[in-house]
């Protein structure tokens, strides 16, 4: 309904008509197309061509591939919270505690490895990436309290700066394509420097993973720093 209700927002002017006649004794078929005038009427009727019928078929291919965009490959995935298929499209999904591969710019001393990192919640679009870090690795509801992510590169309100990171999101990925795709390419950035000069963690972040990586050491909760955001205020509109 709310993609429904978007589609008649907008405004679509008619552009060409096509009338197909069927023979009354064989199996035959012939059709006409006709121009639209100023007024949303049909004129000038006339055979299709083959052109306009390639043309016509290109339209109607190009939106059947952009009706691909977050489709689902199998179930629905148990840590999707929110999901918007439309054209520029928005998924909320969590992540459990977990252990992963980090890497750092050499300027902070901090060398690359595995460590564990906080459960997390993911909010993507097409062109950007929000992260927050969640109190356990529970699924969160609408009154779950949210922590800033502790990484580097991530704005106040948990936007991620991608840097010089090339992403692509194409039209045509799935909902687990679209999620993997954003993990990867934030997990496998390079975190370089902390933005506006605030901190993320309670603490030295950059003693925090000093301490963490290589170590096999769950998260420190403890050194989560409360945003002050809920889940339910980062749900789109």
């Amino acid at each position: 309904m709310k993609n429904i209700t978007r589609c008649l927002q907008d405004i679509y002017q008619p552009k060409k008509a096509l009338l197909l006649y069927e023979h009354h004794l064989e199996n035959r078929y012939y059709m006409e197309a006709y121009d639209m005038d100023e007024y949303g009427g049909p004129t000038g009727a006339r055979p299709l061509t083959i052109e306009e019928a390639a043309n016509i078929a290109t339209l109607l291919q190009a939106s059947t591939e952009s009706n691909r965009f977050l489709r689902l490959t199998g179930l629905l995935p148990a840590n999707v919270i929110y999901m918007d298929a439309s054209a520029s499209g928005c998924v909320l999904w969590h992540t459990p505690p977990r252990r992963v591969q980090l890497f750092f710019k050499q300027e902070l001393s901090i060398p690359c490895g595995k460590a564990w990192v906080p459960g997390l919640l993911w909010k993507a679009d097409r062109d950007e990436l929000y992260i927050y870090a969640l109190p356990n690795g529970k699924r969160p509801n609408g009154k779950t309290p949210l922590y800033h992510a502790p990484f580097f590169n991530i704005y106040e309100d948990g936007r991620v700066c991608m840097g010089t990171v090339d992403t692509e999101i194409t039209a045509n990925l799935s909902l687990e394509a679209f999620m993997k795709a954003w993990e990867n390419y934030f997990f496998n950035s390079y975190f370089s420097h902390v933005i506006g000069g605030g901190a993320s963690v309670q603490g030295n972040i950059i003693q925090l993973w000093q301490q963490q990586i290589g170590t096999g050491c769950r998260f420190p909760q403890d050194r989560l720093k409360r945003h002050s955001l809920t889940l339910k205020k980062v749900l789109p509109c």
